[in-house]
């Protein structure tokens, strides 16, 4: 089967197409002939910084669509043939991959492979950072970095559908904000002082609920727009900095609170739970709440341009690679 893996770390460029052994599924694990798979930017930190390689060579990639191919001993509710999507444990940017069967989920009917494989890593993160973390209410503000990016689109889609009181983003350009603004967002700021333009939107007062990929300066900035009592839920460091410390002195003057969420985490702690969280969010696709826009498609012998394209930060939307030659 063909494989994209990389030997070293390092820039797209170290992304190779090679022939690998057909993995076979071992115990509660099920093997999938992908049709698609999904770029993250958690990929991009695995091929350039190694975070959350076991070991090299390597094959990047943790979501896909597809069909099961073959199921592992005490596997039940999965058959052959079945369309699926799937959250794994790297090995998704190739013919064949292997996964939990706890974080294989059947496509909802009505549901394409090609949609199949934007829904297992973005759809169950933004639900769990609006609502089982970040337990949003109607009629309060959210903020969202990153807002025109896969998981940013949708976490403004549902915040609107939960009735949030005003959504705002942070993006890094023009074209991006006004992407960003068909897809829920009230208001958004573009560039590097969104900080006080979330106090000016709130008339001072800052928002109830910040969500934070970014880490480092963005994080504490973040910490800072929050209002009294608000939350803010970090998912990510994709600025590579530092993790802050954060303790008495931030968050006892307004009563605010710090969360933290993981969705491969998740579903190594806690897999029964993450199925219920995706299940949940699931369900915003199917009743036409959510919308996931793939923006780019490129074949699996183009991953090192997917990755270019992420990693230019001008970028919308999800990323797909399309990895099946034929597609029924």
């Amino acid at each position: 089967m063909r494989a994209v893996r990389i030997q070293e770390y390092g820039g797209p460029e170290v992304l190779k197409v090679v022939e690998a052994e057909v993995p076979e599924p071992g115990p509660g694990q099920v093997s999938i002939d992908v049709a698609y798979a999904g770029v993250n930017f958690a990929d991009l930190k695995a091929r350039a910084e190694g975070y959350r390689v076991p070991s090299l060579p390597f094959t990047p990639g943790l979501e896909v669509s597809g069909r099961v191919r073959a199921v592992g001993a005490d596997v039940t509710g999965l058959v052959v043939g079945q369309e699926v999507a799937a959250l794994a444990d790297g090995g998704a940017y190739a013919e064949v991959a292997v996964a939990d069967a706890t974080t294989v989920f059947a496509l909802p009917e009505g549901v394409d492979l090609r949609t199949g494989a934007t829904l297992p890593t973005v759809l169950p993160t933004a639900h769990a950072l609006l609502h089982e973390v970040g337990r949003l209410r109607a009629g309060e503000t959210v903020l969202v970095q990153g807002a025109a990016g896969g998981m940013g689109t949708v976490a403004g889609q549902l915040a609107k559908a939960a009735g949030a009181g005003a959504v705002y983003g942070v993006v890094s350009g023009a074209a991006k904000a006004e992407y960003a603004l068909k897809h829920g967002y009230d208001e958004v700021f573009v560039g590097d002082r969104w900080a006080d333009e979330v106090r000016a939107a709130t008339g001072g007062r800052g928002v109830d609920l910040a969500l934070d990929p970014v880490g480092g300066e963005t994080f504490r900035r973040s910490l800072e727009a929050l209002a009294v009592f608000g939350r803010l839920v970090s998912f990510g460091n994709a600025s590579s900095a530092e993790p802050w410390q954060v303790g008495q002195p931030e968050l006892y003057p307004g009563g605010r609170s710090v969360a933290g969420f993981s969705i491969l985490m998740l579903a190594r702690t806690a897999p029964g739970v993450l199925r219920e969280v995706a299940e949940r969010a699931f369900g915003t696709v199917v009743d036409g709440t959510v919308t996931v826009p793939v923006t780019e498609e490129f074949p699996l012998s183009e991953a090192a341009e997917a990755h270019r394209l992420m990693g230019s930060r001008t970028s919308t939307g999800k990323l797909l690679l399309r990895v099946a030659d034929r597609i029924r």
